[in-house]
């Protein structure tokens, strides 16, 4: 009895290579109260990550972003012999601070779109893929496997059900676990539908048919409205984009030589200036149109 070993409680230890709580993790979770919705974005946008590394990564590409900015704006205001140069740079780079961290924040918006218009774009086709699979008397778990390859975002969708349904979850149950982390509500919308024939035992094809063919009208009239839409947008860009440049900087040739008496000259900075404008205007009105776009495969 003198021999018996003493039995040890074992104690958890701290992961390998897990950082320890700094200042900059103090920060992030003080301000993620204030951004409740964050970690619902993160989701629909398949972002990994939790939202305190995220906020970490935030803050830090703001701050390098406010200091690359700020030694921009010092340089030129000391070269225009501003007096109260460094004055000025403290407050750009506070406002160019705040900026940065909005802009930066806007990242997991955007991905939730980009998403969102990926998985709309074949959806259509997808399921009328699973469609025909149970028309010709495919059970549903065989047709969701032909339809989680080949379709993109959509695939990965139901590869990720199909995924929960081997490992033993329920159909519906899959379905409604998916749909949940899912930003298109045509997606959302089939698979509820979906999930709740299955629940009740109704005809599946005939529910899933119906809802597609609600979803596929919509989509329709949505290809006419940005049509109707980009009418107006073309014209603008006519005026504003081609006809106010191309005849205002004759106008104001023609204008300066007559009255500008020496005071006003269009020179080489001027110009390249007014071709900085004339850029950023036409850039500004082709992502209006190219973001505005519904992209769908027809």
């Amino acid at each position: 009895m003198a021999n018996q070993k003493k039995k040890v409680t074992p104690v958890a230890l701290p992961a390998r290579g897990e950082s320890r709580r700094g200042p900059l993790r103090s920060i992030s979770e003080v301000i993620l109260p204030y951004f409740p919705a964050l970690r619902k974005k993160m989701v629909l946008a398949d972002m990994k990550q939790p939202p305190e590394k995220f906020m970490d990564r935030i803050l830090l590409s703001s701050v390098f972003a406010a200091i690359a900015l700020s030694i921009l704006a010092f340089i030129l205001l000391d070269m225009a012999a501003v007096a109260m140069a460094p004055a000025f740079t403290a407050v750009l780079f506070l406002l160019f601070l705040i900026f940065g961290f909005f802009y930066f924040m806007m990242y997991p918006s955007v991905m939730v779109l980009k998403r969102r218009k990926a998985i709309d774009y074949e959806l259509v086709f997808a399921v009328r893929h699973l469609l025909i699979g149970l028309r010709s008397g495919m059970p549903l778990f065989d047709a969701m496997v032909g339809v989680s390859r080949g379709y993109g975002e959509v695939s990965r969708e139901f590869n990720r059900i199909v995924e929960k349904i081997t490992l033993g979850t329920p159909i519906s149950q899959a379905i409604r676990e998916i749909v949940q982390k899912n930003p298109s509500p045509a997606f959302r919308r089939i698979m509820i539908q979906l999930a709740n024939s299955v629940g009740s035992g109704a005809d599946v094809a005939e529910s899933l048919e119906i809802v597609l063919n609600q979803v596929f009208k919509e989509q329709i009239i949505e290809m006419k409205a940005y049509g109707q839409k980009l009418n107006p947008l073309i014209m603008f860009y006519m005026i504003f984009g081609i006809i106010f440049p191309s005849l205002g900087m004759a106008f104001s040739i023609i204008l300066f030589s007559f009255i500008g008496s020496g005071r006003f000259e269009l020179n080489a900075p001027v110009l390249l200036l007014f071709l900085i404008m004339v850029g950023v205007i036409q850039f500004m009105f082709l992502s209006m149109v190219e973001t505005s776009r519904p992209r769908y495969a027809f």
